[in-house]
């Protein structure tokens, strides 16, 4: 829990970089709070007829558009890339399948140009 809350306080900080762990945590937070959020919309049924979800989860969704984005760019600057590798995405199937690739690789261990290895920083 504590390395989702670290994504939400560098809400929209592209600089610096994101461990793995960082990363994977957040990610599994995010889908454990937005299946709540879509459970809820069932529940109190808001949620849109053949689509799943209502505005629970929509807004959920947009609150955590920028920091989800930030913290995919901390990602790829902790193993030397750019931000703007997240645009390989865009070429269908390959793009997905080499992102997830850099999003799994281990960090550079050394220094690079987005800053000091945050395995060497403690939380």
């Amino acid at each position: 829990m504590n390395w989702y809350l670290k994504v939400l306080k560098q809400y929209a900080d592209f600089k610096g970089r994101a461990r793995r762990k960082e990363y994977w945590m957040f990610i599994l937070f995010n889908i454990i709070f937005g299946g709540i959020a879509m459970i809820l919309d069932s529940v109190f049924g808001i949620a849109i007829e053949g689509v799943g979800y209502g505005p629970l989860y929509g807004v959920y969704a947009l609150v955590l558009f920028i920091p989800g984005l930030a913290v995919v760019v901390r990602r790829l600057h902790d193993i030397g890339k750019s931000g703007w590798m997240l645009l390989i995405t865009l070429i269908p199937l390959i793009g997905a399948i080499w992102l997830l690739v850099l999003l799994l690789t281990d960090s550079n261990p050394e220094e690079n140009l987005y800053g000091a290895n945050p395995k060497e920083v403690t939380l």
